[in-house]
Formats: structure tokens, sequence, C-alpha cells
């Protein structure tokens, strides 16, 4: 077996005059289409027009060009298959020996942002996905090319044999198949979305590989980073890294966790995240003062943490982040002493995300989360709460200062793993209890961290308090305003317990539970 004639039929023209001409002055015939096959007569590469083959003109604006027998038989035909080549011979047919195609610009094209319906269908590839499945199929005597990367193994291997190995050819294959299932994953989300259906009775999702991990939660286990196809701007997948070694696996479930959350606000913010949970948070009149505040929160436990911030790292917050031990430090952009500060610390991460949009102005996605056997999907929580929505129900209203510290902890506690709590003053936390079995647990573990800065601080529980007994403890450590979820069937014992101690509580009305 040897390689005798290409089909050549790209959208993505990189590399392919070289790959082409360099086949020919293998004796490589070479077939094409369209715009490739204009492209590769003007650089000198003798081509051979489709039409020439059909015997049939490329008609509909080139919609219907390569859906003919003359070319799916020349692939498919099994080469070793005494009945398929005696069709072959007595139908005048050609073998089609290897195929390079990549597919119209689907998902550049409803990337735009003011693409149109019609645009995007028009985008939809038929025939090039018919011809590389056809080839894909076929790979035990067809090799086929979806990506350019794949140029130069392919060049070398027939330079040497005049043909591919079959190791190679079965790879190839099964990347085609891979990429035609990303690409039809596309289309189908794009028209789901479109028709208002985004859980669909058949959910196909997929995803780019930005980077193979070292291993996953612990040294045993393989681990990848992926990104979605059209992911937003400001997500971690975005993130452009300006210094450090690679992202862990652990690391980047932790800055993910830190980006969600220093998203909530719009003034000054930074956020310190151990194991998924925020262990410091503040804001301030500047990205020096929401630091100061975030490490006081809580000293220890910001060792070896991620920080992220929502404004531009300066040179003054840089001293201050050097002075510890920090995994990474994430920002809308550094400035060149920030910088010049920070890269004199050989382990520390710097990714830059580019602006932040604040959560009351993103747009619900959608979250998978795989379980055995199957995987769950839901809308990711971005729901956000203004005070007049709030509903005071003790005889005390909250001022206005703890109205505003009880804003800054609902936004922390959503984002806190449940059972939460969280308890806040001066526009810092002052302590988080996280993922504890009973909500009591939780509150105890908030105010013993915050000791003596519990007294005159406000407190935010992610979901409602089941008994008073939360509120009793709360009242005991000095706090004075408290906000939760409310509709339980036992909020008339909160309540009462509420006003008993002079404890402002406002219920939101939606819980944060977060697994």
């Amino acid at each position: 077996m040897s390689i005798k004639r290409a089909l050549v039929s790209v959208s993505d023209k990189t590399g392919i005059v070289d790959f082409c001409r360099e086949l020919s002055q293998m004796g490589v015939e070479i077939i094409s289409t369209g715009g490739t096959s204009s492209l590769l007569s003007k650089e000198g590469v003798p081509v051979i027009g489709i039409s020439d083959v059909t015997g049939f003109p490329e008609i509909m604006d080139g919609r219907v060009k390569t859906l003919h027998p003359a070319v799916h038989s020349g692939l498919l035909a099994v080469r070793d298959n005494e009945e398929h080549t005696r069709q072959m011979q007595e139908l005048g047919l050609g073998y089609i020996d290897l195929v390079v195609v990549n597919l119209y610009p689907f998902q550049e094209t409803i990337a735009k942002p003011d693409v149109a319906y019609e645009d995007a269908i028009e985008n939809i590839d038929i025939g090039g996905p018919t011809m590389l499945r056809s080839a894909a199929k076929n790979h035990a005597f067809v090799s086929v090319v979806v990506d350019a990367a794949d140029y130069s193994q392919v060049l070398e291997e027939v330079r040497s044999s005049g043909d591919t190995t079959l190791e190679t050819r079965k790879r190839l294959a099964a990347k085609v198949f891979r990429h035609t299932a990303a690409y039809d994953a596309l289309i189908s989300d794009y028209l789901s979305n479109v028709n208002g259906d985004p859980l669909p009775e058949r959910l196909t999702v997929t995803y780019e590989k930005l980077q193979d991990l070292r291993y996953g939660e612990n040294p045993h286990q393989q681990a990848a980073f992926y990104r979605k196809p059209l992911a937003a701007q400001d997500t971690l997948t975005t993130a452009e890294q300006l210094h450090g070694k690679e992202l862990s696996y652990n690391n980047i479930n932790d800055a993910n966790a830190a980006l969600q959350i220093v998203k909530e606000f719009e003034e000054p913010a930074v956020v310190a995240v151990k194991h998924m949970n925020p262990c410091g948070v503040g804001i301030g009149e500047s990205i020096y003062e929401a630091y100061s505040k975030a490490y006081a929160a809580d000293p220890t436990s910001i060792f070896g943490g991620i920080v992220a911030a929502n404004r531009i790292i300066d040179s003054d917050t840089a001293n201050k982040l050097s002075e510890i031990f920090l995994e990474i430090v994430l920002a809308p952009d550094f400035t060149q002493e920030a910088l010049d500060i920070l890269t004199k610390k050989k382990n520390i991460r710097l990714l830059k995300t580019g602006e932040l949009s604040a959560a009351r102005n993103r747009e619900s996605q959608f979250v998978v989360t795989s379980i055995d056997g199957g995987m769950i999907v839901q809308q990711s929580d971005v729901h956000s709460i203004e005070a007049s929505e709030l509903n005071v129900v003790t005889d005390r209203a909250p001022s206005e200062e703890e109205m505003k510290q009880l804003l800054f902890g609902w936004k922390v506690v959503k984002h806190v793993k449940s059972n939460a709590i969280v308890l806040a003053a001066n526009d810092m936390t002052v302590g988080v209890g996280a993922g504890q079995m009973n909500r009591v647990g939780a509150a105890k573990i908030a105010i013993e961290q915050a000791g003596e800065q519990a007294k005159g601080a406000v407190l935010a529980s992610d979901a409602f308090f089941p008994m008073g007994d939360t509120l009793e403890l709360a009242a005991k450590a000095g706090i004075t305003a408290v906000i939760q979820p409310g509709g339980s069937i036992k909020d008339e014992e909160s309540i009462k317990v509420a006003n008993e101690y002079g404890i402002a509580m406002v219920f939101t009305g939606v819980r944060h539970f977060k697994h």
C-alpha cells in the first residue's frame, strides 16, 4: 500500500500549501475543492478539481460538491475485499488514500456577540464531517488528517515508507471522531439554547484540553485541565499565567472558588481561599485595604492559600502579599512594579484574568457534576439580593451599618460549603464555619474563630435555622444582626429568640446550599 491520491479541503489553511507541495513532490495526486483548490493553484501546487473526479459541478454555493459516490466509494472501499475491488473497476472509480479536511468555523461564528441565526446555520459543515467519518471508518486503508499539528508526522512516514503506519491511522481516526463529536455537540448545544431547551433529553458536552496535570487531588490520581469551547473571558480557563510553575488540580479548584467569590463585589475586594472555602474576605476603598482586611480575617489559614482580587495589584499591595507564602494570586492585572516585586518569589503563581464582571451582571451557566455512572446538571448560582428585597422579621430592624455587613456576609456565605455560617464586621469576615453536619456546629466554629470580634458582628447563614439554638449561641457571643433564608416550620422560635436578645434578623427567601 502507498498513498497515491489525497483529497484536501480545509477551512483553516494554516500550513496546507507546504504540506500539499511536499506530497505532490513525492508523487501524490492532490484533489481539492473551492477555496483550497484556488489557493493551491495560485501557489503552484498541481491540483485536480473535485468536479473532474465526480463529473458533476459544485452547486448550491458549494453546499454540494463532495457528497458523491466517486468520492465516498474511493474512501469506503475495503481494499482487500474482492467484490469492492470489482465494483470499483467496473465503475471506473479511483481510491482516495489520504483525506485532509477541517471544518467550517461554526465555533468561531457563534462566538461573535451579534451573530445572526442564519450565519450560524450556514456554517454547519455537512460534506466535511461526512468525508472525515468515511475515511476514519476505513482507517485500515485510508489516512485522515483533521489537525495541522499532524501534518509533519504524516509527511515523515510517507517519505519513509510511502504510507502511514496502521498505528498512526488508528490514532488519527480516533482524533477525527473526537473532533466531529465535539463539532456536533456545539451545534446541538447552540440549537438547544436557541430553542429554549437547555436541559434536553440527551446532553452532550465537549471541552478542549488546556494541559495535562501532574496528578489529581492526590498523587495516585491522573488528571487534566479542560476548557469549554466558548468559555467567558473572565474565567480561570482564559486567565494568562504571568509567573510560576504549572497549576495543580487542587490549585485550579481553589483558584476557581476564589475567583467566583471575588466577582460578587463591585467595590475593591480580596478573597483568600483554602480547600475551596474562603478563609478571609475583605473590601475597602483600595485593593491594599481590601487585602489587609482579608489577611487580618485569618492570618493563620491564609498561609499557603490562594488570593483573588478584583482590582489591579499595585506595588504597595504586592509588598504586603510578598510577606507570606501564597500559592496563587489572581487579579485583573498587575502593575510592572508589582510584578517586579512578586516575581522575586520563585514558587508563587501569578494569573492575569482581565476585567472581571460583577455577579449581578453574569448570566447563569450550567454546572456539570460527575457521579458514579452519570452526572447531574444544574444552573450556576448567580442569585444576588438588594436590601430592599429583604424581609425584616424582628421587632428591631438592622441599622444602616448592620445592613451593609449583612449583605457583605450574604455574598460570602453563598460560596461556603454547607452547612455554612459567616460572621462579618467592618467589611471583612471575622469567622467562617464551613461544611458541618449541623448548623450549630458551623456557628460554634465561626464564633470560636472570631473570638472577641464576634461582639457587634453580624451572622449570615446559607440556610434556615431548624430551631432557635443557633440564635441562642449567636446572642451569647454578642452578635447583633442575622441574615438567613427563613422558611423553617420553627421560624417563629428563632424570631422569638432574636427579639428576646434584641437581635435584628432579616429573611432573604433564598437559600444557598453548596455541596
